[in-house]
């Protein structure tokens, strides 16, 4: 029996080289959009709403009388209330809420794949990635890696996280995708301490994030499985894959 390919795609700016229309695709934002998507879905959101604009949070919190938030440039976008960060949303605040967010780069990743005819969307970030893993050796179904990348240029942590799954689930899928291969070779060298890594390389995201004081924001992203829960990605929301086999 034939395996599930893997495939990852380093940038929004390469998706459209990828056929995702009979693949699972796997969102990554790492640095801050899919680990606050699961951090606020583990502590008991309803549901996380992605938009890929700002008026476009804007209308729908009012509508739903959700809360509205988002990042441009990673800081809290004019107009919302609340930013991108994990920490923002603890259970005691998000439990029984619906959350809207928008971001400069994972949100929209999303919807192009959406745009592009995926049939099934998932979100990954270091606090789910065994959740992640679990569902794509589960799934038996192709599948493409999303770096959300910071405005189509390549990233060091999304790439990390990509090489994190290909490295616990390679045996279960046929991987003929150097961008695949390169990205596990990274998780490879970084694996001992990610955020050493990212420092040492003096990671664009690191040093942007850290410019504003966000430090603890950042550990907690590279730290596995602090939400280890599924976004799925279902009739516009983002809600946790509860299904049993």
């Amino acid at each position: 029996m034939n395996q599930p390919s893997l495939h990852t795609s380093l940038s929004p700016a390469l998706l459209h080289l990828y056929d995702v229309r009979d693949s699972i695709v796997v969102i990554i934002d790492v640095l801050r959009a899919t680990s606050t998507i699961a951090t606020a879905l583990y502590n008991g959101a309803n549901f996380v709403i992605p938009v890929d604009s700002v008026p476009r949070c804007i209308e729908l919190g009012g509508q739903l009388r959700a809360i509205t938030a988002g990042e441009r440039d990673g800081k809290v976008a004019p107009g919302l209330t609340y930013g991108n960060s994990p920490f923002e949303y603890p259970r005691e605040f998000i439990q029984n809420k619906i959350l809207v967010l928008t971001t400069t780069n994972g949100t929209k990743l999303l919807h192009m794949a959406l745009n592009n005819g995926a049939p099934s969307i998932i979100t990954g970030s270091f606090p789910n990635l065994s959740a992640v893993c679990d569902y794509l050796v589960k799934e038996k179904k192709n599948v493409i890696l999303g770096c959300a990348a910071w405005k189509d240029r390549f990233n060091i942590e999304d790439t990390l996280f990509a090489g994190a799954v290909i490295s616990r689930i390679k045996e279960h899928f046929d991987i003929n995708c150097d961008s695949s291969q390169m990205a596990e070779s990274l998780y490879h060298d970084a694996k001992d301490d990610l955020y050493e890594f990212m420092k040492e390389k003096n990671a664009s995201h690191y040093h942007r994030l850290t410019g504003f004081g966000l430090e603890k924001d950042i550990r907690y992203c590279l730290t596995p499985d602090g939400a280890n829960i599924l976004p799925i990605y279902r009739d516009g929301r983002l809600i946790v894959e509860t299904r049993e086999d």
